[in-house]
């Protein structure tokens, strides 16, 4: 248990920072979303550049990995969507929220500093191939439901392209199609260019954890309790569990690429999923859910790590 506890304690450490830090007003919180581009528009891409292009095709082209990884999304979206319209009777745009809160992660501010912590570099691809799916399936087919209104589907094929269409300047996106691309012409960055995209790459895991502390100051969670511990529950215990069963199914795999997978697909949700809910006003549930999925995360993401150090499944 203690070696678990040095994998977790260190990330949540540096969330636990970016809280006290808001919260002392030692950091003012309307700098965090600065922070917050710089992790998206730079430190993260350079880290995703600067592993891909030193793998190999195969680990890229790594088909099983990112058929189970959608499928495993998808059916907690479907999931997460039917029983919001069934058991909460709530309408298919309000209820895709919780079905994408539940089915998306947090995979680049949360996910990859634990996952590098505990499996080293293999925490990277895992990282490039989860966001290839998340950013071109999950996330476009998640706003394009809660931009629908369940009878027109011009709206939803629209609102599904449009979220396509923004990936074209998305630099995340951009950093994986560059990083496949010299790995499949067996190009490598000069090492002029190497270094300081290497160094940049650093800087991502700890800024975007501090980002994600500072961000819950403030944050609501009292009312709507019940709904708010469902999708929690939903995204930390019912998602990994779904990834999990798909990557045994469409296996096999590296065990510490599986190991990756299942372990992103415990993180709590992304950390956009407030914003996601102005459009029907749902910000303070989304919020929330947020807090909620976050600090108890140490705990799900503490047992994922026991379990499949003690029962190997993808071995």
């Amino acid at each position: 248990m203690l070696d678990i506890l040095a994998v977790i304690a260190p990330i949540f450490m540096l969330i636990g920072l970016g809280y006290l830090a808001v919260r002392l007003a030692l950091f003012p919180q309307d700098k965090l979303a600065a922070l917050g581009l710089l992790v998206v528009r730079f430190a993260l891409p350079a880290l995703i550049l600067h592993s891909l292009s030193s793998r190999s095709p195969a680990e890229l082209l790594n088909t099983p990995y990112l058929s189970a990884y959608a499928a495993g999304s998808l059916a907690m979206l479907l999931l997460g969507t039917g029983w919001a319209m069934l058991a909460r009777q709530q309408p298919l745009p309000r209820a895709a929220l919780y079905g994408l809160g539940m089915s998306c992660s947090n995979s680049a501010f949360v996910g990859y500093p634990i996952v590098y912590q505990l499996l080293g570099p293999v925490a990277t691809l895992a990282l490039a191939l989860t966001m290839v799916v998340e950013n071109l399936l999950m996330l476009p087919l998640g706003i394009a439901l809660s931009e629908a209104d369940g009878s027109r589907q011009e709206r939803f094929l629209r609102a599904f392209g449009r979220s396509l269409l923004g990936l074209r300047r998305n630099p995340i996106i951009l950093a994986i199609v560059a990083g496949v691309t010299l790995a499949l012409l067996d190009l490598s960055l000069p090492p002029l260019l190497a270094k300081p995209v290497a160094m940049l790459g650093t800087a991502s895991a700890p800024v975007a954890l501090f980002v994600i502390g500072g961000s819950l100051v403030g944050l609501p969670l009292r009312s709507m309790l019940r709904d708010v511990s469902i999708l929690a529950s939903g995204k930390l215990l019912l998602h990994p569990l779904l990834v999990a069963g798909a990557l045994l199914l469409f296996g096999p795999l590296d065990p510490r690429l599986a190991m990756a997978g299942v372990l992103t697909a415990a993180m709590p949700m992304l950390s956009i999923f407030p914003i996601l809910g102005q459009r029907h006003d749902m910000q303070g549930f989304c919020a929330a859910t947020l807090l909620l999925a976050t600090t108890s995360s140490f705990l799900t993401i503490s047992a994922a790590i026991w379990l499949l150090q003690h029962y190997p499944f993808f071995h």
